[in-house]
């Protein structure tokens, strides 16, 4: 004899897969997943959180096309006049002098005395250094090597025109 079938009852059916819930719920979870993404794209940061950078820069003004022997160094090629050379004995190797005159545009801090000598860096209007040594002259000017205080890093030669002594830097 044939076996019988037995029929299923749609309701057992439904209560083990509902394809309605299932979708659903697919769907919900879809929204919420694209949403979340969005959120993060909108509200991310340019750079990492948490990591700042600094750049540190010195800031040389190109040579000028002047002719040699006739800038000063402490310009950027305009006209100005040169303060005068300071008293001998003024400016001793151990004292503390602090840039002056140079109109706000800085005093070229160069590798060796001398207008032709490679510039290492630019000193500030009022920036103090210490005198290591010195006297030298060269291109008509007096040079003195001098060293940042509180940046060693910051060293070269300079023009004494530009330069006044301070008592405490």
């Amino acid at each position: 004899m044939p076996k019988r079938r037995t029929a299923v009852p749609p309701e057992y059916l439904a209560s083990l897969i509902n394809l309605r819930v299932i979708g659903g719920a697919f769907v919900v979870a879809s929204c919420m997943l694209l949403t979340l993404l969005g959120l993060l794209w909108a509200t991310r940061s340019a750079s990492p959180a948490g990591i700042q950078s600094t750049a540190v820069m010195n800031l040389i003004p190109a040579e000028t096309m002047a002719a040699p022997g006739r800038e000063s160094p402490g310009s950027t090629g305009l006209t100005q006049t040169v303060p005068p050379s300071p008293p001998p004995g003024v400016i001793a190797v151990g004292a503390y002098v602090q840039i002056k005159g140079t109109a706000g545009s800085g005093l070229r801090f160069r590798e060796q005395p001398g207008l032709e000598a490679p510039v290492l860096l630019l000193g500030a209007e009022a920036e103090v250094f210490q005198v290591k040594e010195g006297p030298q002259d060269a291109d008509g000017y007096v040079w003195w090597y001098l060293v940042g205080p509180y940046d060693p890093a910051r060293h070269g030669w300079a023009v004494a025109n530009y330069l006044e002594v301070v008592q405490n830097p």
